[in-house]
């Protein structure tokens, strides 16, 4: 499955352009971040994508086919939609909030049966809220709405979801849970596109990333190339430090805004084209997931130049090392897309010194 955007142009008043020849793309398994800042129209872009408004010039697509001349129940049959939590919220309960998720899957005067209630149980479990099942919407916070609405979709069982700053109202604890729960749907196949204000996150998450700044510009590539210290600040006018913060499992990247500094201008891609030999350390806790290892290991084969893996019984988990000739953005572009498999962690050891020409071991 391949959801994209072609030429994508958007103007809410005539010769005033808010989004610009957008171009993106976005396959299984993938997760895409919309960075911006206020009023870069990240919001106006997802509604365009979805078809709740129409592109001015261009179109969405999924798999080559224009989406505003799709059938509307095949069309969110397909993919599901999680807007920002505002009030107004009807009366139902969590349960039957998320039900209506389902309303997809049966004919518009059809019961629910079995299968959609028990979706609706395990999609509550999922994300910790079965405590809510039985609350009223119009009584919930702010927060816990954002997680109805998550479930919802969710339980749509979509192949792809849209979501609307899910971070939004939520906890400390919710905002990673909500992280962590759309990294297992892409895991499992689900393409996930999500609009941020946390830079970090869309490091941290997300595969690729589209860049919005005021101007009607955009940078769309690998969130790596594209989330950087220099485009930061043309997009924001902030200076922002990128730094790694090691885990005992993995290694996450923070972004900290340092100042104002009213700095703009072009983006562009980080592209250095000099490559270094690198090597990743994975353990994995759990040998299910080695199809989905293997899957994402192919996307870089390119790359690799030597593999090997064992499993280690007394402790039940497989250990991996990955050798690899890439530039070092690619390289961390692969250890993130192994570490946001659940049970997977991942370490990299690279010399940079490589790159140079220099160095012998």
């Amino acid at each position: 499955m391949k959801l994209s955007v072609e030429n994508g142009c958007f103007a809410y008043k005539k010769g005033s352009m808010l989004l610009n020849n957008i171009n993106i793309d976005a396959r299984d398994g993938e997760i895409v971040a919309v960075l911006g800042p206020n009023g870069a129209g990240k919001t106006t872009f997802l509604r365009c994508l979805m078809g709740f408004l129409r592109w001015s010039r261009g179109e969405s697509a999924i798999d080559n086919e224009n989406i505003n001349a799709m059938n509307e129940r095949r069309l969110w049959r397909r993919m599901a939609y999680v807007p920002q939590a505002k009030g107004g919220t009807a009366a139902y309960t969590a349960e039957e909030m998320i039900l209506l998720g389902r309303s997809s899957r049966f004919g518009m005067f059809a019961r629910p049966g079995d299968k959609d209630v028990q979706k609706v149980q395990e999609t509550l479990e999922r994300l910790h809220i079965d405590r809510l099942a039985k609350k009223q919407c119009n009584r919930l916070s702010g927060g816990e709405l954002q997680m109805v609405l998550m479930a919802r979709a969710i339980a749509a069982e979509p192949k792809i979801l849209v979501l609307d700053e899910p971070e939004s109202n939520l906890d400390f604890r919710n905002q990673l849970l909500v992280l962590q729960v759309m990294s297992e749907l892409a895991a499992e196949g689900m393409c996930c596109v999500f609009n941020t204000h946390y830079p970090a996150h869309a490091l941290q998450r997300a595969h690729k990333a589209l860049l919005l700044d005021r101007e009607g510009n955009n940078l769309f590539g690998d969130v790596r190339e594209v989330v950087t210290e220099a485009n930061i600040e043309k997009a924001f006018g902030v200076r922002a430090v990128i730094s790694e913060v090691e885990t005992p499992g993995n290694t996450l990247s923070n972004v900290v805004p340092v100042e104002v500094s009213g700095v703009s201008g072009t983006m562009a891609q980080n592209k250095t084209g000099r490559r270094m030999p690198g090597v990743m350390a994975v353990i994995a806790e759990n040998r299910d997931v080695a199809d989905r290892i293997n899957a994402a290991l192919h996307d870089y084969r390119e790359y690799i130049i030597g593999r090997m893996g064992m499993p280690y019984e007394k402790e039940g988990v497989s250990i991996i090392s990955v050798m690899l000739d890439a530039e070092e953005t690619v390289i961390k572009a692969a250890a993130q897309r192994l570490g946001t498999i659940p049970g997977v962690k991942v370490k990299i050891t690279y010399s940079p010194e490589a790159a140079k020409g220099g160095g012998e071991i």
